[in-house]
């Protein structure tokens, strides 16, 4: 099977080559130079008609959008290495669960509190009551976060899975966008065990501060 991955640094690619990382496989990076609108050019668009990263190319046929992305690796890759659940049990479902409720949910929360206030974003659509608003509702689902993390090391137990690489990664971009994990201590102290893995290490740098 090859492999081939379109991202870009500090990208939404950017789970994806840290969960390839973690899996050890054998694939051809191609970083685009977003900036330079090489994620609009006619042979990228090809591939992905959105013009955004990544974009991973199984055997030559395209396959895009981060969390899909995600699942499929953890599907056909990660279940013969111990780090995604197999099909047809409890496990899965959480797992799918989680992963698809940190991109959904809480991912859109996170776009709701940059577009408000975020200096990358154009200042005429900056909105503080709806910051605020955002920045209540982010840290409602960090309390579920946490109770979820009480008593149990890993989101599916004992054992360290692509799902906490999934949730983590956007919880660790969040970060980045002012939020704050300090109010919920199983939350801060499961981020700081993935934050230590090799494989974010090499990917992300170092890590942002928790607050």
């Amino acid at each position: 099977m090859s492999l081939k991955l379109f991202a870009a640094p500090m990208s939404s690619a950017t789970p994806v080559v840290c969960a390839l990382a973690e899996l050890d496989l054998d694939c051809e990076v191609v970083m685009l130079d977003l900036a330079k609108g090489e994620q609009k050019h006619p042979d990228y668009l090809a591939l992905n008609p959105h013009g955004v990263v990544p974009t991973l190319v199984v055997d030559g046929t395209p396959l895009f959008e981060a969390l899909e992305i995600l699942q499929w690796l953890g599907e056909r890759h990660g279940v013969e290495r111990g780090l995604w659940p197999a099909a047809d049990t409890p496990e899965r479902l959480t797992a799918l669960s989680w992963t698809a409720w940190v991109y959904v949910s809480y991912g859109t929360l996170v776009n709701a509190l940059n577009f408000a206030r975020s200096p990358m974003v154009d200042a005429g659509l900056h909105h503080p009551p709806l910051a605020t608003e955002a920045l209540r509702r982010i840290d409602a689902a960090l309390g579920r976060l946490d109770t979820a993390l009480s008593g149990r090391p890993w989101l599916l137990g004992e054992a360290y899975s692509l799902a906490d690489l999934i949730v983590a990664c956007m919880i660790t971009y969040s970060l980045y966008c002012g939020v704050s994990v300090e109010g919920h201590p199983h939350a801060r102290d499961w981020l700081r065990r993935f934050h230590a893995r090799p494989a974010y290490a090499r990917v992300w740098g170092d890590a942002p501060p928790m607050a």
